[in-house]
């Protein structure tokens, strides 16, 4: 079975990304066949700054192999990489419905936030069905807020599928456990947008500095908290092991422990969940020509797969 995920080159990850999605495509890699593409594309809709999104490319790259894809089971490339899937965007563009495109929330929230109203923007849902279609993705994994995203694109499909027969594949959503909240230093789900973020290959200085300034209640030392309130307890129970957890649970049930203690506690344990990471990280930072090669080979990979379905398309369609 084939996945298939894209992420935009924002810039730094930080722990809501890996918990949320990068985790979680790293545990399914011996269940399913991977394609995880950088989605440059789709970041020159709000980043317009060459060198930035380039270097907010390779350092993508870097954290994705850093965090433990394999490119020896998945298939890690730029969306760039495959200039067909700019030329599957128009053909499907040619049978989508306005309608469709008008009612995505994406666009909505984007220009309520102040972004400009260019054609990239609005035209956003067809590129990401290009992307999914182009490689005959089986699934998509998506938080459940993100599950609109793949009913477009079998929408969109579909319409082409039912003019011009039979051709692309329909993938369903593969919903991605978010039961694991991952809250911000003000408590708020964590986001860079909020500012409010903990990266992941922070210095660890920095990293300490934050989960210092972690939002807590005023309850006393002394007096028994509810770990499922606070979020302090949330981080920590997403890099303790299971007897840690209940012990700190159990401790903040009964009283006695304070949130500095806490959050004292939860800054060791980061830095051991990501140590290896951390270490790796380095390595492949110290040899940037490694992770292009690896970019450069996943897309062969993907454009070969990309290029059957385009032709399959195209002669369905009358280009001779």
């Amino acid at each position: 079975m084939r996945s298939l995920s894209g992420i935009q080159p924002s810039g730094a990850l930080h722990i809501g990304n890996y918990f949320g999605a990068i985790k979680q495509y790293v545990d399914m890699q011996d269940r399913h066949e991977g394609y995880y593409f950088i989605a440059n594309y789709h970041a020159m809709t709000s980043l317009r700054d060459r060198e930035a999104l380039r270097a907010n490319c390779l350092d993508l790259a870097t954290d994705f192999l850093a965090l433990g894809l394999d490119p020896g089971k998945s298939v890690l490339f730029l969306q760039s990489d495959v200039p067909e899937v700019t030329e599957l965007t128009w053909l499907l563009s040619t049978v989508t419905p306005m309608g469709l495109l008008e009612r995505c929330h994406a666009y909505k929230e984007k220009t309520a936030e102040g972004l400009p109203a260019d054609h990239g923007l609005f035209a956003y849902p067809v590129l990401m069905a290009a992307d999914i279609l182009i490689y005959n993705s089986d699934v998509v994994p998506v938080g459940q807020d993100q599950k609109q995203h793949v009913e477009v694109t079998r929408d969109i499909a579909e319409k082409l599928n039912n003019t011009y027969g039979e051709l692309l594949k329909l993938p369903a959503p593969l919903i991605l456990d978010t039961t694991a909240v991952v809250p911000g230093v003000d408590g708020r789900k964590m986001s860079k947008s909020y500012g409010n973020a903990i990266m992941i290959f922070e210095e660890p200085k920095d990293i300490k500095a934050k989960v210092m300034r972690i939002k807590t209640d005023s309850t006393p030392v002394e007096d028994p908290k509810d770990p499922e309130q606070c979020s302090v307890f949330a981080l920590y129970r997403l890099f303790a092991t299971d007897e840690q957890r209940e012990a700190m649970a159990e401790r903040y049930r009964k009283g006695g422990v304070g949130y500095g203690e806490a959050k004292k506690e939860l800054v060791p344990l980061m830095a051991d969940y990501f140590a290896a990471a951390r270490e790796k990280r380095a390595a492949l930072a110290a040899s940037p020509d490694t992770v292009l090669d690896i970019l450069r080979e996943g897309g062969r990979k993907a454009r070969a797969e990309a290029q059957a379905t385009l032709a399959r398309v195209r002669d369905a369609m009358g280009c001779l």
